[in-house]
């Protein structure tokens, strides 16, 4: 199973709306094949095990990090193949969260008379896909919330000048967040004051797919509740696709936008700005959104924080002091303790000169 998890990784940056799953078979105790899910619309995992297996799949048993699906989608039900192989075992990682599965492929070969059980290196496979999971469980995608800041927690300058905080093994490292995930969302202040691009950059990515992962661009959102945007931004003219979510209803300034060549939603909004939960719902529903980077300024950034949104937040620290006029990472004005959000970190390490930290905030349980 550890071998199925490893192959899983292999589709990390490519799979989404799918999740990354990988499959091994043994047969007296040899793998006779191998395979993982590469990108919705290809062969999953166990269809290219079962490929390079061949004849020798009949009699194997099967490792596969989640349970093969029983339902008709883009492609046939892998547990179907795995019947017709001749495959005498199935041991899954764990139980597919989605409604269309959860149990039924597993239940499919069993009725086979296939033994099959699950369990095997679970949470290890859980951790493959966290947004694919959530949004069948919970019909929420799972966010990431990445900042860069300076040690003192500062951002910018007072001028906006930003670039650059951290150094180039940290910035790429950032490349693989934003290349592992279904959308990347932005407020408008950051287009104004830094003109993103927040594409998935090739040269930066560092790892030997890389020209392949660019081809497909994570969507893009700017929130826009006032559309602002600049016709000009670096953000509306670059490769994939980019989108404004507003609540504005002025029409010429939508109608622009669109003859810039971008798609404009407009949604509910709260206390005069676009309303986060019903973008998030959006996302899901019209893009089957798995994982969502935030990547943005203070204002946005706290919204996001003081709604309970975030499920992680990647901190990058560079080694220097900004100042106390520079501008802060969050934008949470709180009064008092009992308004604090608590942080529990669950991994730290040195990129480069830079420190990172993934944390999970604990809301409402201080």
């Amino acid at each position: 199973m550890s071998r199925a998890i490893q192959l899983a990784r292999k589709g990390m940056y490519t799979t989404h709306p799918n999740p990354r799953v990988g499959c091994v078979l043994v047969k007296d105790g040899v793998i006779v094949g191998e395979g993982f899910h590469l990108r919705a619309g290809e062969g999953h995992a166990e269809v290219n095990a079962l490929a390079q297996a061949g004849s020798d799949a009949k009699g194997a048993t099967a490792y596969v990090t989640l349970e093969p699906c029983s339902h008709y989608g883009r492609t046939p039900p892998c547990a179907e193949g795995l019947i017709a192989a001749g495959v005498t075992r199935v041991i899954s990682a764990m139980v597919d969260p989605n409604p269309q599965v959860a149990g039924r492929g597993l239940a499919m070969l069993a009725h086979a008379g296939i033994d099959t059980s699950a369990g095997l290196l679970e949470s290890e496979a859980r951790a493959l896909n966290p947004g694919f999971i959530k949004r069948m469980e919970s019909g929420k995608p799972f966010i990431r919330l990445k900042l860069a800041s300076s040690l003192d927690g500062r951002t910018a300058m007072a001028s906006g000048e930003s670039q650059w905080i951290t150094g180039p093994a940290a910035r790429s490292d950032v490349q693989k967040l934003r290349a592992q995930s279904s959308v990347i969302i932005t407020g408008v202040e950051s287009i104004i004051h830094d003109d993103s691009a927040l594409t998935v950059r090739a040269e930066q990515l560092a790892l030997p797919e890389a020209l392949e992962i660019t081809k497909q661009q994570p969507l893009r959102v700017v929130v826009d509740s006032a559309l602002r945007t600049p016709l000009s931004a670096k953000i509306l003219k670059q490769p994939g696709r980019t989108l404004i979510a507003t609540c504005s209803t002025d029409q010429l300034l939508q109608r622009a936008l669109s003859d810039a060549g971008v798609e404009v939603i407009s949604l509910p909004e709260a206390q005069g700005r676009v309303s986060l939960p019903a973008l998030l719902d959006w996302l899901v529903s019209s893009e089957q959104c798995n994982e969502v980077l935030v990547e943005t300024g203070a204002t946005l950034a706290g919204a996001f924080m003081a709604q309970g949104l975030v499920d992680e937040l990647h901190l990058y620290f560079a080694m220097k002091l900004l100042g106390s006029d520079a501008r802060p990472a969050f934008s949470l004005p709180f009064a008092k303790m009992s308004e604090q959000i608590e942080l529990k970190q669950i991994d730290s390490r040195m990129i480069g000169s830079d420190l990172k930290l993934v944390l999970t905030p604990v809301y409402g349980e201080q």
